[in-house]
């Protein structure tokens, strides 16, 4: 019987690796995950595939004002339209579906949460940024609440400004975001936070979910409704 496997660049460990990982594992379990380590060894692997038998899913960030990353992307899609058994699915980076999830601020933040006003510039710039790339107006650096959140914007990329702004709105909670560490609530049922302190409340604090819920309202609430089911995968109901 044929294998699926999802292809990502980044390393075992890192929080992208352990998102795309825990996403399959409750959502498409029979997905394998494997990390070819960086982009242009992910290039490289699905370059010199050989294999037609089973399926290749392949997660390559659209960083789309980054020039480098653009010209490696112009050249995996032509090995991929090359080949028969592997799809292309096209998301900004996994700290941009987390960003545009639309349930975001609400577990992240109980509805009294001081964090709501010490973060109302990252939060009006998250919403900002995700209406601009939602309504396919891509020259974010010229918006107001954008430039005020981050004054060095000119020299960031949207990925770079996604992890930013993920880091910023969700650190010193246990939704906590950066290149290396994925925050727990993220990927455990709550409440299973091992560090969590007596005043540690969130928004789901109240209405507390298992992780393959966490997993399909995200999915649900993301742009990997419509993605994912293009590259052929179906999600557990």
């Amino acid at each position: 019987m044929a294998k699926t496997f999802l292809w990502i660049e980044d390393r075992k460990g890192k929080a992208s690796y352990t998102f795309w990982e825990n996403l399959m594992k409750q959502l498409c379990p029979d997905v394998i995950i494997e990390s070819k380590k960086n982009n242009s060894e992910l290039v490289k692997a699905v370059r010199t595939l050989q294999d037609a038998e089973n399926r290749y899913i392949v997660v390559f960030d659209n960083s789309f004002d980054n020039l480098q990353i653009v010209m490696e992307k112009k050249r995996l899609k032509k090995y991929v339209n090359e080949k028969e058994n592997v799809f292309l699915l096209d998301i900004i980076c996994f700290e941009y579906i987390l960003l545009e999830f639309k349930e975001l601020i609400e577990w992240i933040y109980a509805p009294e949460d001081e964090f709501l006003q010490k973060r109302a510039r990252a939060i009006a710039a998250r919403h900002k940024l995700v209406e601009s790339l939602q309504n396919d107006e891509f020259d974010y650096k010229g918006i107001r609440e954008i430039v005020e959140y981050d004054k060095n914007i000119e020299e960031h990329n949207i990925e770079q400004l996604s992890a930013k702004l993920l880091f910023d709105l969700t650190r010193n909670t246990g939704f906590e975001v950066s290149k290396g560490t994925l925050g727990e609530c993220w990927i455990k049922s709550c409440c299973e936070w091992d560090q969590r302190q007596e005043d540690d409340i969130c928004g789901l604090d109240y209405n507390r979910l298992s992780v393959f819920d966490k997993m399909k309202r995200i999915y649900v609430g993301s742009s990997l409704k419509l993605q994912i089911p293009k590259v052929g995968l179906e999600v557990m109901a």
